[in-house]
């Protein structure tokens, strides 16, 4: 008989930095990396943004900082990667999850939004997994988590740079898996269904596109940001040492219909 052993989903004594951790999605997986015992560095663009993050994780007796950063800015995203090794010596997880969402007619599409976009979701996940990937090589062990979406498979309507940037997340995250492997680094993706959050406010909002959404979701129903949870602790765990480039749809079966 099979007999389980549940320690290989444990984080305990693991560094784990979360972009986007102040709502939403990223609060969800900083919550759960800690309650699987990850020390947790909480990242998003205002100073006290993380703050009720924090409070929670600390809560549950785990150990928690907070590190600002505009993820539209290079020499931000560096001073992240830096002060965030320098915590605790290293970064074991790395979860690139802030991201930002424009939505405008293609032929109206402002040139700034596009680049902010392009910037925030794509250009910002590469360089923090440059710079905490460096590390992780030296150490040969770690884990990058990219939040990929359902736009890394479909193009979506009036949100051209999201949809860009995400189908980069999830060719980034082969490349680096291909490349990384054999240096004892797993680079997955998640790819989120429809959640409950304010980047898809707009959606929930329109009766119409609401309505589609639901339909098509099997249970009928949007997905909870802490169904999440599970999903990330599992890749960033030694359950998935053998998963690598994977993106893993978390999607109440929306890609099944």
């Amino acid at each position: 008989m099979f007999n389980a052993d549940l320690n290989i989903f444990s984080l305990s004594n693991k560094v784990a930095l979360v972009t986007g951790a102040s709502r939403g999605l990223g609060r969800a997986i900083a919550l759960g990396l800690a309650k699987a015992g990850a020390k947790v560095i909480c990242s998003s663009s205002s100073v006290s943004g993380c703050d009720e993050t924090l409070k929670e994780i600390k809560a549950l007796g785990q150990e928690a900082i907070s590190i600002s950063a505009d993820l539209n800015d290079s020499d931000s995203v560096i001073a992240l990667a830096e002060n965030a090794i320098k915590w605790q010596g290293r970064v074991d997880i790395l979860v690139n999850n802030g991201g930002t969402i424009a939505r405008f007619p293609a032929v109206d599409f402002p040139e700034e939004e596009w680049l902010k976009v392009i910037n925030v979701n794509l250009n910002s996940a590469f360089l923090l997994s440059r710079l905490v990937g460096k590390q992780m090589i030296a150490n040969q062990q770690g884990k990058i988590i990219n939040i990929a979406s359902m736009l890394s498979y479909s193009g979506g309507i009036t949100v051209p740079a999201y949809t860009a940037s995400k189908h980069g997340i999830a060719g980034v995250t082969k490349a680096l898996a291909n490349e990384w492997a054999s240096q004892n680094i797993q680079v997955n993706a998640i790819a989120p269904g429809y959640f409950r959050t304010d980047n898809t406010q707009a959606l929930q909002d329109n009766p119409e596109r609401n309505s589609d959404i639901q339909k098509r979701i099997p249970s009928g129903e949007w997905g909870e940001p802490e169904q999440l949870a599970g999903a990330a602790v599992f890749l960033a765990s030694a359950a998935s040492d053998y998963v690598n480039g994977h993106i893993l749809a978390v999607d109440g079966g929306w890609l099944a219909r």
